[in-house]
């Protein structure tokens, strides 16, 4: 991570060939003018404060972390450099939290529809390169959609433009059991007022997971007991187009669109036992799956006026389809042959149309932004299954054991509207956002649709008090809601399962209010010192489960009354430079933030409770600490270095029973006047990073543990054609906001 607001020290030289002059004390506002004369007059060297770069800028209300500069972040996926954002904290079953809150992921400003495995693949195959810079939000205000739960991570994307054709070629290369390469090429360019972006490349990124289970069946006397192990072996190949355009209309308007496609060929081949008194069973299998994912953006910028008002009107359109062959075959030393197989056929289509309006009240200190939004969601997936069938039956006629047809239907329509006011050392902001939601759900597992109509208004408030010019202290206050996802609700959401494992979603899940309460300190723009207190009623969380009697495991999502998590955090810098270098070596630095030795800490303590729940082990809080370097060697290298460790305790319903933690380090040089960009990263290099953990479930107790292949070596290089030097252009048109809590200042 690096800092942000470095003072910048200039020596300005002026030749004049004008008048020498002199000030007269008594009317110092006159100038007296000496006899004509050559002269070179030197100025003294003057320090001027400014945001050379901007890698780390933490805010009331949000921290901007730069990824295109940092070379740490940039080599790997955006799902990598997320995950080693500050206060960003994986979950022992993948999720992402930030300071402790739940999190919705946003691209360029819109919110995926995408979730769970979908999500996660999607920010695999999109190259952190490709990202400009992320948001961290963390108290998302009325101009964010109610369906935000906690916080929100907005990824965005490159979209600087230069003058005339330019052209970046970049290939990472991943060294572990399986090397692959991932080739890159991105083109753009600049004429007038029409500027283009595009990029292209694949991916092809082989690894394998090992995963055991020690799984205690209560519902039985004597308690029964199976142990199940399993090791797969993923290749996923992906490639990506993406292509932005921007056309200026006029010094105040501009149109941008941007297509981004994605098309995965994915492979995944296990081998799987199943050991317990009596059993002794052995599956293998293959899973196919093509999955291909469109996305077309169209958005409309202007500057109103001259005092500030601004509109900005966006249309999304999302659609995403996968197909996933299932093929596998058992034997059990007492029932013999067994055969499962599956096929399914999920689409999704998501319509999505926002404005916003910024007026502006300069000389009253005072701003009013409003906005709506319709959005509409469709989710439609068939499952077929064979079970105790040969592998061909499935394919080719129409002779299934078992169909599973799944909708979901969800529109969306929201008004809001949000005050900010500065009176003296004081900034308020109040909004409020209305939603309206018509959700429909059916599955030929239920004889009853499932409808749930909402019509809510989610408030939110916040406070700001300037300390200092550089200190501010800020409180908040948010409501919101999170509809469950298709992933946790579709049946079909896996085609894995035998007949001791199955994994279903949970239709009869209810919608997620959340109230979100928080108070901060933020110092000098990479400071921050703060805590939260989150009640989400209704929340679901993933969990094993068993029916009374039966020797299945089933992977579901299971709700919760209500879920009530405190979180405290807290991010600042250590300067290493001020320290070993002193004060004069540390000033100097700070005038080149890109070369200065430094290492930014991140700590969060998080505590949940559930009502209603009877914890079966300590419900102990959990400290979570990671910590970002950069060092400086010899001939111009730069050495980052970032750690996070995860503790032994209780996160939500998982006992931690080993830390959780990585270590990564990367080497990177600049070539040819930084035209040449050389990296070698090594990505947990202890290979450390599994998951051990205790999940109580309805009628079972799970001993989890997973280890994935995450120690990698990488090489990545990068070489820029063309002209370097960015043309300035009106791409963001902007008005000023009260720097404050309770909605996204652009």
């Amino acid at each position: 991570m690096k800092l942000h607001f470095i003072p910048l020290t200039f020596l300005v030289t002026v030749f004049t060939l004008a008048q020498e002059t002199k000030n007269n004390p008594e009317t110092p506002s006159k100038v007296v003018l000496d006899t004509v004369k050559p002269k070179a007059n030197s100025l003294k060297e003057v320090t001027v404060y400014g945001n050379k770069k901007q890698f780390l800028k933490v805010e009331s209300d949000k921290t901007t972390v730069s990824v295109k500069d940092n070379g740490m972040l940039n080599s790997g996926s955006s799902l990598d450099a997320v995950k080693k954002l500050p206060g960003v904290i994986t979950s022992p079953t993948g999720s992402l939290s930030l300071n402790g809150k739940s999190v919705k992921i946003y691209v360029d400003g819109a919110p995926s529809t995408l979730s769970g495995t979908d999500l996660q693949n999607y920010l695999s195959s999109l190259p952190a390169n490709a990202i400009e810079k992320v948001e961290l939000i963390y108290n998302p205000g009325a101009s964010f959609d109610a369906n935000s739960s906690g916080s929100v991570i907005n990824i965005i994307t490159s979209s600087k433009r230069l003058k005339g054709i330019n052209a970046s070629f970049n290939i990472n290369y991943n060294f572990n059991k399986y090397q692959k390469p991932s080739p890159q090429i991105l083109l753009n360019g600049k004429e007038k007022n029409f500027s283009w972006q595009t990029m292209a490349g694949f991916n092809y990124i082989d690894s394998d997971n090992l995963s055991r289970n020690g799984q205690a069946f209560t519902a039985f006397a004597p308690v029964k007991n199976l142990f199940q192990e399993n090791f797969s072996v993923s290749t996923n190949r992906n490639q990506y187009f993406r292509v932005g355009v921007n056309y200026k209309v006029s010094t105040k308007s501009n149109v941008l669109f941007n297509y981004n496609g994605n098309f995965g060929n994915d492979r995944n081949v296990y081998n799987a036992t199943t050991l317990g008194e009596g059993i002794d069973y052995k599956d293998n299998g293959t899973t196919k799956n093509k999955n291909n994912n469109h996305e077309f953006s169209l958005q409309y910028k202007t500057k109103l006026d001259t005092i500030g008002r601004t509109l900005d009107v966006t249309a999304f359109l999302n659609t995403f389809g996968k197909n996933p062959l299932t093929e596998s075959s058992g034997y059990n030393t007492t029932s013999g042959n067994s055969f499962n197989n599956g096929n399914i056929d999920f689409g999704l289509t998501n319509y999505y149309l926002k404005y916003d309006f910024a007026i502006p009240f300069g000389k009253k200190d005072f701003s009013i932004n409003t906005g709506g939004k319709f959005n509409s969601i469709q989710v439609n997936d068939l499952g077929k299954y064979n079970i105790n069938s040969p592998n061909n039956a499935i394919f080719g006629t129409n002779q299934y054991a078992q169909i599973i047809n799944f909708n979901y239907n969800e529109t969306n329509l929201a008004f809001y509207a949000e005050a900010r006011k500065k009176i003296k050392k004081f900034n308020f902001t109040a909004g409020l956002r209305f939603e309206d939601f018509d959700v429909k759900r059916d599955a030929s597992t239920i004889t009853d649709k499932i409808e749930y109509k909402n019509t809510n208004f989610f408030p939110n408030i916040s406070a700001l008090y300037e300390l200092t010019s550089q200190v501010n202290l800020s409180t908040s206050y948010s409501k919101k809601i999170s509809q469950p996802n298709y992933n946790t609700i579709d049946p079909n959401n896996s085609s894995n399962f035998n007949q001791y494992n199955s994994s279903n979603g949970n239709l009869t899940l209810q919608p997620v209010f959340y109230d979100n309460f928080e108070l901060k300190l933020t110092a000098f723009q990479f400071v921050q010192l703060g805590a939260n207190y989150t009640i989400a009623k209704d929340d679901s969380r993933f969990i094993f489960s068993a029916k009374p009697g039966e020797l299945i495991s089933n992977q579901t999502f299971q709700q919760f009354d209500k879920i009530k998590t405190f979180s405290a955090f807290a991010s600042f810098p250590i300067p290493l430079d001020y320290f070993f270098k002193g004060k004069e070596e540390f000033q100097k630095r700070m005038n080149t933030i890109d070369k200065m030795n430094y290492i930014f800490i991140n700590v969060n303590y998080v505590k949940s409770s559930i009502d209603g729940y009877t914890f079966p082990y300590t419900n102990k809080a959990i400290t979570n600490y990671s910590a970002q370097a950069q060092i400086m060697l010899p001939w111009d290298i730069t050495n980052s270095i970032s750690y996070f460790i995860l503790p032994k305790g209780t996160w939500e319903i998982y006992q931690i029973e080993k830390p959780i933690q990585e270590f990564d380090i990367s080497f990177n040089k600049d070539f040819m006047n930084k035209k040449l960009k050389i990296g070698l990263h090594c990505f947990d290099v202890f290979n450390k990073n599994e998951v051990n953990a205790l999940i109580a479930g309805e009628n079972l107790d799970t001993r989890f543990y997973q280890k994935q292949d995450s120690r990698t070596f990488r090489f990545s290089l990068t070489y820029n054609f063309g002209n370097l030097k960015l043309e300035k252009e009106n791409t963001d048109i902007s008005t000023e906001k009260v720097k404050q809590g309770g909605g996204m200042i652009k």
